[in-house]
């Protein structure tokens, strides 16, 4: 079973990074004929409005089974690194805003036309990379699955069936001159033993908002 492809999404602003680069062959020894050319570039500084934005390092992720049962089957993965970057000026930043990133999953579909499997059976532990030393970034909690639920009257919520908090940074004036964090989560797909074999795909959408 594997989810298959990720959603990216930025409700606050996005950014462009263009990258020039120059590639040659090293030569082994000098000949006659070669010139020498030296290549300059001057960077100034941004005079734009900076931006709140996210990137994801991957479009798709696999789950592959791991500390699957008798009664139940686990597939777990990882969540590509996602990275949050903030380039305003503190004064273009309102007062007491924090931003935060969460992410929400469709249902699993089959693709030989098996019986759905429900994204309350997708689960995440969120973790942070690098939070900064400000201490006012911090990761989300952990979010079971409806397979773990065995509390009728239990207020948590069970899979990724909302917007769940993957990270999240209190003050963004305070966390601002970081500039950079990138956070991840370990997810798990749990269902019953009986589930019908087969590949399945699903959509996680990530979001920033501010």
């Amino acid at each position: 079973m594997r989810i298959t492809p990720i959603t990216r999404a930025c409700a606050v602003g996005a950014g462009t990074v263009l990258l020039l680069g120059v590639a040659g062959m090293a030569a082994a020894e000098e000949h006659p004929g070669d010139h020498h050319l030296d290549v300059n570039v001057e960077i100034e500084d941004s005079t734009g409005p900076g931006v709140l934005a996210m990137t994801v390092a991957s479009t798709s992720m696999t789950l592959t089974e791991h500390g699957s049962t008798a009664v139940e089957r686990q597939f777990t993965g990882t969540l590509p690194t996602v990275t949050v970057t903030d380039t305003r000026d503190p004064s273009e930043i309102a007062p007491g805003a924090s931003w935060y990133v969460v992410g929400t999953s469709s249902d699993f579909t089959g693709e030989a036309g098996q019986p759905t499997i429900g994204a309350g059976h997708l689960g995440w532990a969120p973790r942070l990379i690098d939070g900064g030393e400000s201490g006012v970034v911090s990761e989300g909690d952990v979010v079971d699955t409806v397979m773990d639920d065995d509390d009728p009257d239990a207020e948590l919520p069970f899979g990724l069936v909302d917007r769940e908090l993957l990270a999240m940074g209190y003050d963004s004036a305070q966390v601002r001159p970081e500039g950079q964090w990138t956070a991840t989560a370990d997810l798990f797909l749990r269902t019953p033993a009986n589930v019908a074999p087969g590949a399945y795909t699903s959509k996680l959408t990530l979001s920033l908002f501010e």
